[in-house]
């Protein structure tokens, strides 16, 4: 008989950056549902608080820890609080991050500080402050959203596309260095997905037509289908896997 526990997370515990909407709240809920108790993190306290309400009132067990994730300081004292008020972090999902578009000639300093501050600081500040405490305990899962822009380049998004290839490489770095101690540090990669953050190409016709074209799977891809992919990778069920970016993507990456 298969042995139906090896994907269960009941009893442990999962703090997801950036999880009051978008695949951060997606990936909480997901996570819940197969029994992790989750702690919600944003900067914007009153928005976690409703979606902490709405987990709850589904059944889940939620708490809410709001800090800056760019501030390293404040990454600190937040998973002390965390540690010390709820439990241990079994599972962290770093998953917080911004776009911005521009033409890269043309790109404003001041965006490029942003992307890196967000999308790369983050990952490098909650992970190491989640693994502080991981380590001793000789446990720990750490996912790290990267992206397709983790491998492949599009026009207008350059320092997107360096940001989400430096994570990549540093959830490497992460489980080379953490490996011994029992972590599993690896990345989940999406592909297209019908989310805020792409609402405006969602709505732009051409592109659509163009991702329709370029993806085998010929469509947007629905935040509901990384959760499978996000529980395993959170579970025992990868207990071995260590370093390895999981594309989620309808085949993009694979196909000319």
């Amino acid at each position: 008989m298969p042995d139906r526990d090896l994907f269960s997370l009941v009893g442990r515990r999962a703090l997801v950056t950036g999880s009051s909407q978008g695949i951060g709240l997606t990936l909480a809920r997901g996570l819940a549902s197969y029994g992790a108790e989750i702690v919600l993190n944003g900067r914007n306290e009153e928005r976690l608080r409703a979606v902490c309400a709405e987990l709850t009132d589904a059944g889940f067990t939620a708490s809410v820890e709001a800090f800056d994730v760019t501030d390293q300081e404040a990454v600190i004292a937040g998973v002390e609080r965390i540690e010390e008020r709820d439990g241990p972090i079994d599972i962290l999902i770093s998953n917080a991050g911004i776009q911005r578009r521009a033409p890269l000639e043309q790109f404003a300093r001041a965006d490029w500080d942003d992307l890196i501050s967000t999308n790369l600081n983050s990952v490098f500040f909650v992970g190491q402050a989640v693994a502080q405490h991981m380590i001793p305990r000789n446990r720990g899962k750490i996912v790290n959203i990267c992206s397709v822009q983790s491998e492949l380049a599009r026009p207008g998004i350059a320092p997107y596309t360096a940001t989400k290839g430096a994570v990549k490489n540093l959830t490497k770095g992460m489980a080379t260095d953490w490996a011994k101690y029992g972590l599993q540090i690896n990345g989940l990669a999406p592909g297209y997905f019908a989310t805020e953050m792409n609402s405006k190409l969602v709505e732009d016709e051409v592109f659509t037509d163009w991702l329709r074209k370029r993806t085998p799977a010929a469509r947007w891809g629905n935040v509901e289908e990384l959760v499978g992919a996000a529980v395993f990778l959170s579970s025992d069920a990868s207990s071995f896997v260590n370093g390895h970016m999981l594309t989620v993507d309808g085949g993009i990456t694979v196909s000319l």
